[in-house]
């Protein structure tokens, strides 16, 4: 069965060339990111396809700072046979005009023959990208020709029982006795300043106070079992998943990153360790959003490239080279959590021998109630937690909760003792006290939340905020951060919230 959302003039689109490395605006990147974020919205949450074009389509533009022009113009193909979204956009003059109208007011000081640039885009016709949801390991964005899928999904199944019949945390019941005694209806009040305004797109909130969920609210259409889009929140996943192995002593955070490619003669990234790493202090050189327009190549920067195309994400940060001495320059780049992660995939497949795509749910998601938790990855199989990763807000709550408890669960340690500790320690080689390990500080109370809180974070206001002092976890879940609507909804709730845990 299929479906189309938006424009209804397309003529057939074509399919990009093989060769755009002469291209300006990116088209076949940006409808790329498009067509996975949608596809993972329509089949792996179950959103409707209306729902999604409005939130999370202009989130994905947003992405590349084109949603302003290109919403309009995007026509959206659903095909619930092949569980595939296509997005495509017809380039005719008026469209070609407003595209790069749009674009070269955003880059203005970009120095390019605009006119070619023009014709090249018209000599396209359209262009069109398709994603396709493979199943447990979400949705991937295809290449444009016939090749087969280059991994082979696997089900990947939890061995706990129905959460219907396991307490909280370890399941869904709730009730009983608790322990909080915050006042609920000031919780209340702040999850409504949560919720408020449309532009604020927020989806989940759940709030944890000594353990127990004592506030929780979903938007229309989700609920406790939504699994929703998380993005950057998956650093801190990729980080707790490396804890896990340093727990078990297969790794150890001052070793030598075990990366074979580093280890020549001379190599300065011989001597990058993983708590380099771990705190985004590797020095390897991969262009970011804030650096110049012109340093990007394939006209986005390499922190985004891996949302866009089928680039093996992780061969990509490793073949990186270096830029500065390892933990002397803290900036946020995919590249270092992208190397963690093909560190634990090289142990989990050749020292553990184990299925990489299946490991997680056993090493870590069973041993504290998590059921399922969408890990999507490149078209070569790689987890891509940099950004495409889904789960439930509970799912995001346990993780929360499990660092709040210093990596202790149940009486049994996931963590190593002290990592919730290093985690929210300030990373010297950063200028400001502002990132710790795989997650965000608020030493700069960017939050109205104590120094001390800690916070799993994510495009779109995805948060995930530990504040020991306060025994609390809090849960922000939403669609889109094109506007100030979501953060201002974001600190007027926390305040509250405060307020309400001060009057405990």
């Amino acid at each position: 069965m299929r479906s189309t959302e938006g424009p209804t003039h397309m003529q057939p689109a074509i399919d990009f060339p093989a060769d755009h490395s002469g291209a300006v605006i990116p088209l076949h990147l940006v409808l790329g990111t498009a067509a996975k974020v949608l596809c993972s919205a329509v089949f792996l949450s179950g959103r409707s396809i209306e729902d999604a074009r409005r939130h999370s389509l202009v989130h994905a533009l947003f992405v590349h700072h084109l949603h302003d022009v290109l919403y309009d113009l995007v026509r959206v193909e659903v095909d619930g046979e092949e569980r595939s979204v296509t997005v495509s956009v017809v380039l005719d003059r008026p469209g070609v005009e407003q595209i790069v109208k749009g674009y070269r007011a955003y880059y203005a000081d970009l120095d390019a023959n605009w006119q070619v640039e023009s014709e090249r885009l018209l000599s396209l016709g359209a262009v069109s990208r398709t994603a396709r949801f493979t199943g447990d390991q979400g949705s991937v964005i295809l290449p444009p020709d016939d090749r087969p899928l280059g991994f082979e999904p696997v089900p990947v199944r939890t061995t706990l029982p129905d959460p219907a019949t396991q307490e909280w945390p370890m399941g869904d019941l709730l009730g009983g006795a608790g322990v909080s005694a915050v006042d609920r209806v000031l919780v209340a009040a702040a999850i409504d300043a949560g919720f408020r305004g449309d532009l604020a797109a927020t989806a989940a909130v759940v709030v944890l106070h000594r353990g127990e969920i004592v506030g929780e609210r979903y938007r229309d259409g989700i609920d406790a079992h939504t699994q929703l889009e998380s993005w950057s929140m998956g650093k801190s996943l990729t980080g707790t998943l490396i804890g896990v192995l340093i727990q078990q002593g297969h790794l150890s955070l001052d070793q030598p990153a075990p990366i074979q490619e580093w280890q020549g003669d001379g190599d300065p990234r011989a001597t990058i360790r993983i708590r380099d790493l771990m705190q985004m202090s590797s020095g390897l050189l991969y262009s970011g959003q804030d650096d110049p327009r012109q340093r990007w190549p394939l006209a986005v920067p390499e922190h985004l490239y891996i949302y866009s195309d089928t680039v093996d994400a992780f061969e990509r940060a490793i073949g990186s080279p270096a830029e500065h001495p390892p933990g002397t320059v803290g900036r946020y780049r995919n590249c270092d959590p992208l190397t963690l992660g093909a560190i634990i995939r090289r142990t989990v497949t050749e020292k553990l021998g184990e299925n990489y795509h299946q490991w997680p749910q056993a090493a870590l998601f069973d041993r504290i109630g998590i059921r399922r938790q969408v890990l999507e990855t490149d078209w070569h199989g790689n987890f891509l937690l940099t950004g495409f990763d889904y789960g439930t807000a509970r799912n995001w709550a346990r993780l929360g909760l499990l660092y709040l408890q210093d990596g202790v669960w149940e009486g049994e340690r996931v963590l190593p003792e002290g990592w919730s500790q290093f985690v929210s320690t300030p990373a010297a080689a950063w200028p400001e006290p502002c990132y710790g390990g795989q997650f965000w500080l608020n030493r700069t109370r960017e939050f109205a939340l104590p120094e001390e809180a800690y916070f799993m974070a994510g495009y779109g206001e995805q948060r995930v905020f530990v504040v020991p002092s306060a025994d609390l976890v809090i849960v922000r879940m939403g669609h889109r951060s094109d506007t100030d609507a979501p953060r201002e909804a974001t600190n007027a709730m926390l305040r509250l919230l405060m307020e309400a845990v001060g009057s405990a």
